[in-house]
């Protein structure tokens, strides 16, 4: 089995490349190894190998938007497995699907070789509405799309200080964020959810670093989980969010859950929206929006 890396070297703050060049020298297998050099890049690469339709190991080095890609591009092939070294800031990835924490794994991986067909969701059809772990509209996009647009973001990583952007933004959002009213079908009657932070529809059950959103969320049943944060105050939502990373926020009657094979959404005003962590865009005015699992499945190494 051909076995190819994809080096994002701008994940992890830009510090995936300096644990790559470190990490290659402990490789004693046969590799072929591609850097990335701009968004989306990863998709290309691994639609690529898709077209070879021979068994092929594509090893994502770098964080859930890498990861994102690779998958996007992979999805529906059957001879190609993929796996991650995890090497990006949040890697929520790597708490979920198949990951190598050094050579020595891949290699004996490589000599009994084992994949697990996974669901891949996405909303209103299109390689860039497609994510593998989460894709959510609201506080937590705000939040996201803020700090990778933030012109001060790579400085501050040149000094090692990259985390400061993230708690600014959290701050500044926490403070200005304007609440939503969100409709809600499932094939029966509407459900109307007013003064909305969030509304986070799951694969997986992490997101956002490590925060357990949805607990029960499985990665291969077919199915969706939907994750509403709803009339709370700013100081309660504070200490739900602090409960998030154990998975015990569910307890709070302002939150809300559910599962199925989709969703439809649609928000009063436009809200912004992500994928995977990455800027999805805006939600329109009172435009449906269907979140569904594909119809592609994608090969992890779990």
């Amino acid at each position: 089995m051909k076995t190819v890396f994809i080096i994002n070297p701008v994940a992890g703050n830009g510090r995936a490349l300096k644990k790559w060049r470190h990490f290659e020298k402990t490789i004693h297998f046969p590799f072929e190894q591609l850097v990335t050099r701009f968004p989306g890049h990863a998709t290309e690469i691994a639609a690529g190998y898709r077209e070879l339709q021979q068994p092929v190991l594509l090893i994502g080095f770098g964080g859930d938007g890498t990861l994102r890609e690779i998958v996007v591009g992979a999805a529906g092939a059957k001879e190609l497995m993929i796996g991650s070294v995890a090497a990006g800031s949040g890697n929520d990835f790597a708490r979920a699907y198949g990951t190598f924490k050094d050579a020595k794994e891949i290699e004996e991986f490589l000599n009994q070789s084992f994949s697990r067909k996974e669901d891949l969701g996405e909303f209103s059809g299109g390689e860039g509405n497609q994510f593998v772990s989460s894709s959510g509209i609201g506080f937590d996009a705000a939040i996201s799309i803020a700090v990778n647009r933030s012109i001060i973001k790579k400085k501050l990583n040149q000094v090692g200080l990259g985390k400061l952007v993230y708690l600014l933004y959290v701050i500044r959002t926490f403070l200005k964020f304007e609440k939503f009213t969100l409709t809600v079908e499932t094939g029966g009657a509407p459900v109307v959810y007013k003064d909305v932070w969030l509304a986070t529809i799951s694969n997986q059950p992490y997101f956002g670093g490590g925060m357990k959103i949805s607990p029960t969320s499985k990665t291969d049943d077919g199915l969706l989980e939907l994750t509403v944060v709803h009339h709370i105050s700013r100081l309660k939502l504070l200490l739900v969010f602090g409960t998030v990373f154990s998975g015990t926020h569910t307890r709070f009657k302002e939150l809300s859950q559910m599962s199925g094979p989709e969703f439809r959404l649609s928000t009063d005003r436009p809200v912004c929206r992500h994928v995977d962590g990455d800027d999805a865009g805006m939600s329109l005015q009172n435009e449906k929006v269907v979140y569904a699992v594909s119809h592609k499945k994608w090969n992890s190494i779990n």
